[in-house]
């Protein structure tokens, strides 16, 4: 872990923008439990969609995106010995 001033746009609850140090444009930290919420949401979406049509495609290739980064904020708290913020039980990634 290190730490970096950040520029904080707005403070804005679970979707808060700020430039990270040497990015040129700003970006919106999600927090976990939001993070986890959204991941849930694309997988409800996807088993809504025909998996032969192009936007069951789009939808799990964006659910697959969103996993994908929810596994490794979950790896990184796990590294750091920090406690996950919902709960993960009977999730399967």
């Amino acid at each position: 872990m290190r730490v970096a001033p950040v520029e904080i746009f707005a403070d804005t609850t679970n979707a808060a923008v700020m430039r990270h140090p040497g990015r040129q444009f700003p970006g919106v930290l999600v927090q976990g439990d939001t993070l986890r919420s959204l991941c849930c949401m694309a997988d409800d979406v996807c088993s809504a969609l025909d998996r032969s049509s192009e936007a069951y495609e789009n939808a799990n290739r964006l659910r697959n995106r969103l996993w994908s980064y929810l596994n490794d904020y979950k790896a990184v708290l796990d590294g750091h010995g920090l406690p996950l913020p919902f709960s993960d039980r009977g999730t399967f990634t």
